[in-house]
C-alpha cells in the first residue's frame, strides 16, 4: 500500500480483526516468519517508506500463486523486498522477477533477499519499469524468458496503465495481473477528486473493463493498511 494510514479514513478495528487472524492463519513458527519481520525491520531501518502490504495481504498473494500453479511471477515496484520474499518464500517452485526504480531500494531488497534465502529465485532488476518491461517483452517473445502467471503491479501510479499493457502482452492465458491501490480510500468515485494518482487509477479501471481479452474486477479491502483495493485482472 502506498498511502500511510494517516491518509485515510481509519478504523482501529480493522487492525485488530487482521492482528487476530494472522496469528492464527500464519503462527510465528512458520519458516518464512523471521525472514519476513526482519524485512520490515531491515526497510524501515534504512529508511525506506511504509508503503508494503500487509501480512494478510501478503499471503493471499502467495496463496493465490499456488493455487493456480504459478512457477514464474513478475513484480513491478521491490521496496524492500517485502512482497517479493513472500511469494517465494511459500512457493518453493516460484522464480521472481521483480523491478525497482530506486537504487537505494533496490540494494536494500537485495540484501533482505540474500539473507532470506531466496537470491537464486528472485531476481531484482535496477531500471525505469516502461524501459525493464520493454526489455523482458522482447525476451519472452525471442523465447529466452518464460511467460508469467502473475503479475503484481505496484509502483508509480501515473504508468498503472503502460504497466498493465506491457505485462499484459508476457503472461500466459488465464493469468491475473494485479494492481495495487486502486481504491485509495474509496476516492476513487469521487469525481471531484482531481489528484493525479486518483485520475490515474480511474484510467486504468476504464481502460481495463474495455481491453479485449480480459476480464476484471475491483476488490475493496479494510485492514490495518486501512481502506483501500486492487484490481484483479485475468487475461484470456
Amino acid at each position: 500500500m502506498n498511502w500511510t494510514s494517516n491518509s485515510y479514513h481509519h478504523n482501529p478495528q480493522w487492525t485488530a480483526v487482521d492482528v487476530y487472524t494472522y496469528k492464527h492463519s500464519h503462527p510465528a513458527s512458520r519458516p518464512n516468519t523471521k525472514a519476513l519481520e526482519s524485512t520490515l525491520i531491515a526497510s524501515s531501518s534504512a529508511g525506506l517508506p511504509d508503503y508494503n502490504l500487509s501480512p494478510t495481504q501478503g499471503k493471499f498473494l502467495a496463496l493465490h500463486c499456488r493455487t493456480a500453479g504459478v512457477t514464474n511471477s513478475l513484480e513491478i515496484g521491490t521496496l524492500g523486498g517485502y512482497s517479493a520474499i513472500w511469494l517465494a518464500s511459500e512457493n518453493p517452485k516460484l522464480r521472481l522477477t521483480t523491478i525497482e526504480y530506486k537504487l537505494k531500494h533496490v540494494q536494500v531488497a537485495r540484501k533482505n533477499i540474500e539473507l532470506a534465502g531466496l537470491s537464486d529465485r528472485i531476481e531484482v532488476i535496477h531500471g525505469a519499469g516502461i524501459d525493464v518491461l520493454s526489455r523482458l517483452r522482447e525476451e519472452v517473445e525471442a523465447g529466452t524468458r518464460p511467460k508469467f502467471g502473475f503479475v503484481f503491479i505496484d509502483a508509480d501510479k501515473d504508468n498503472n496503465w503502460n504497466y498493465f499493457k506491457l505485462s499484459k502482452g508476457i503472461v500466459k492465458p488465464n493469468s491475473v495481473i494485479c494492481i495495487d491501490n486502486i481504491v485509495r480510500d474509496g476516492q476513487l468515485a469521487d469525481f471531484s477528486d482531481t489528484d493525479q494518482y486518483v485520475m490515474a487509477s480511474r484510467q486504468v479501471v476504464q481502460n481495463v473493463g474495455k481491453e479485449p481479452g480480459v476480464d476484471s474486477v475491483v476488490i475493496q479491502m479494510v485492514g490495518e493498511k486501512s481502506y483501500d483495493g486492487w484490481l484483479w485482472a485475468v487475461v484470456n
